[in-house]
Formats: C-alpha cells, structure tokens, sequence
C-alpha cells in the first residue's frame, strides 16, 4: 500500500470499508455510488480516516445484495482487513466521469446557498440523503439565513429546484420558508 495520495482537497468520497469478509483479507464496503457495484469501475483508491491517508488497489470485488466486498492488493489477513474499517473509500475528482447538462454530483451540491422564490436564503446543503422515492438535501442555518431552522428539501428539479448556479453557488428552490 503506497502513502502518496492524490491531494486530499481533491478527492471525492464514494464508499466506506465497513468491515471484514471471510478470513481471507476481503473488506465488506458501502458504496454511494449508484449503482453501487460502480465503485469496482475505480482500481486504485485512496481510503481516508481521521487524517490518515492510504493509496490502494483493488483486486476484485462482487455485489452481494447492499453491500459490496472488496480484495485489495497486499491485503491477505483478516486482522490487517479489520483494521481498515470506518476508512472513507475517495477517488480523486478527476476520474469521475462527466455528466450531461443538468446533471451534478452531490459533492457539488454541497454547500450551495439555498434561495427560495421569495428571495429568502434558508441555508445551505449540508448533505444529501438518499430515501427510496427521491434524494432530500439537508439544508442547514448559516450566515444571512433566514432562521436557525435545518430543512429537509426534496431534491426533485423543475418541481421544487429550480435553478443551480455552480459559479454563483446558489440554489434557486420553490419552498414556503414555514415548511
């Protein structure tokens, strides 16, 4: 395993090692990817925890059910495995592949000012949530907001979002301020 990762401020988290598989040096892993198994697109990784770094390569890995399991290279035991766990899984943010206009990536929703029609800033996107029907932004109080309430907003453009400006770094949504 190499200590010589991408730099941190351009890495994209895309899973968790969550824990061990078999007695082999396998890692059970959480992907945020959609699908998941499109995490195992990505053969070298950089795991991420408490201000520790490592460099990575992935082996293999399957889908079995939620929750993918991953070999890396040089990892054949099942302690060494344990350790890993709770380690953020981050590609740097260059190897994601592009979108099409209108599409974003939740890391570039964060931290958007949310502006409802009123003109009304609400806050900004925490983070996002995943719920079986549509993703919810958390929508956190900062400086200028309206109040010191957090907001769950579906995320659903056209009938709630309205408009995202990246460059202006505000979010245009049609939400009443008392909901």
């Amino acid at each position: 395993m190499s200590q010589t990762p991408a730099p941190e401020e351009d890495l994209v988290v895309l899973g968790k090692i969550v824990s061990v598989y078999g007695v082999r040096g396998e890692v059970k892993v959480y992907s945020f990817t959609d699908p998941l198994d499109n995490l195992l697109e990505y053969r070298h990784w950089t795991l991420r925890r408490d201000g520790e770094i490592r460099k990575v390569s992935l082996v293999k890995g399957s889908l079995h059910g939620k929750v993918l399991t991953a070999k890396l290279k040089g990892l054949d035991d099942r302690e060494e495995a344990r350790a890993l766990s709770g380690f953020e899984i981050c590609v740097p943010r260059h190897e994601l592949p592009g979108l099409n206009e209108g599409d974003y990536y939740w890391y570039q929703l964060e931290g958007l000012k949310v502006i409802n029609q009123e003109g009304q800033m609400l806050g900004v996107v925490d983070h996002l949530l995943e719920t079986g029907s549509n993703d919810v932004m958390v929508v956190k109080p900062c400086v200028g907001s309206l109040d010191d309430r957090e907001r769950l907003l579906p995320y659903v453009l056209e009938q709630f979002v309205k408009s995202i400006d990246l460059v202006a770094g505000e979010m245009r949504v049609d939400w009443d301020a008392d909901f």
